[in-house]
């Protein structure tokens, strides 16, 4: 599991031990917690902390009304990620993240405001074994 306070040029994400494709039922695999809203600065850092065996990422999906979104992509180690966003109030507070043959992972978006006492308990909940059991976002 990633620590979620890490330096700050690093992602502050914590993961579920269990996170991954599990069928077909929706899950949160764990929690990210962003800088900002500027999908440009912070994507890098997350890939770059997610665990190899997530393979590639190739799509990202987060809220358009809350992220800043240039153009349908960018490049991030010399591979193309497309990253879009979306209205629906299921995506209010979470980024999907594809990887073709991998799989899907969901991660909780906490806030870039939330004192790190609010982050921290996001977080843990986020990557309990059976997270948000009745919460919706």
């Amino acid at each position: 599991m990633t620590s979620p306070f890490l330096p700050p040029s690093s992602a502050r994400l914590r993961l579920g031990e269990h996170s991954g494709p599990r069928g077909s039922a929706r899950h949160i695999d764990g929690a990210w917690w962003p800088r900002s809203y500027d999908l440009t600065t912070e994507l890098p850092g997350l890939l770059a902390a997610l665990p190899h065996r997530w393979g590639h990422i190739t799509s990202v999906l987060v809220n358009g009304a809350v992220w800043s979104l240039s153009g349908d992509g960018m490049l991030i180690e010399d591979q193309w990620v497309h990253a879009r966003g979306t209205d629906s109030p299921r995506a209010g507070h979470t980024a999907c993240l594809l990887a073709p043959g991998q799989g899907r992972w969901d991660l909780l978006v906490v806030p870039p405001a939330a004192t790190e006492a609010e982050a921290e308990r996001l977080m843990e909940t986020a990557a309990a074994d059976d997270p948000f059991v009745g919460w919706t976002a």
